[in-house]
């Protein structure tokens, strides 16, 4: 039984870290997953630069519920649902992505959760487990999943190389020539017929 696994951020919404730099203007924080591959590492430096500004959940949360999916998005995703099931797999948090969800149809998102104080200042996060993408890709194929991937960053490529297939999909030049045997793909109808192709 196929599944699609798909990336959330550079994918089918724009950055919310991103988004959120142009709207504090600090721009230390559009660096993403794309850039840096440990993401202890990233999001270690977010909360440090947060606390210096003062800044915490509230104001990430004004930003992101602003965020709309990127044009096409919804109408791929509803065309890839029409046709099997698909799980967003997200390292994102799930005190951002709730008004993301009902954008895109409410699919079903497993992402992390973020350590809030009384102020609303980040202290910390909470993955769901190692390798989160990784790991749930691997679950899922042990109870009888294949799985189908696709994303943008240096956090996906566990998840699109143990997969039935993988694709990158908009991801920057560094990581696709690093991955060329990995098929990469611009538009959203490229990728939805290699998704199709691939549960052939």
């Amino acid at each position: 039984m196929n599944l699609i696994c798909l990336d959330l951020e550079g994918v089918l919404v724009p950055e919310i870290w991103i988004a959120f730099a142009e709207a504090s203007g600090i721009p230390e924080l559009r660096r993403t997953t794309r850039d840096e591959p440990d993401y202890d590492l990233l999001m270690r430096q977010r909360i440090r630069i947060l606390k210096e500004h003062g800044l915490g959940l509230n104001e990430i949360q004004r930003v992101s519920a602003q965020i709309d999916p990127m044009p096409g998005a919804r109408e791929f995703l509803d065309a890839l649902r029409d046709e099997t099931q698909v799980l967003i797999l997200s390292d994102t948090f799930t005190q951002f992505a709730a008004p993301i969800m009902k954008k895109l149809g409410n699919p079903t998102i497993f992402c992390n959760e973020l350590v809030v104080g009384e102020g609303g200042e980040i202290t910390g996060y909470k993955l769901r487990c190692a390798e989160t993408k990784l790991s749930t890709v691997r679950a899922l194929q042990s109870v009888g999943f294949d799985t189908i991937a696709a994303g943008d960053s240096f956090n996906d490529l566990g998840m699109i190389r143990a997969g039935k297939s993988g694709f990158l999909f908009r991801t920057t030049e560094s990581i696709r020539l690093a991955n060329p045997d990995l098929p990469a793909y611009e538009e959203y109808g490229d990728l939805l017929a290699a998704f199709r192709s691939a549960m052939k």
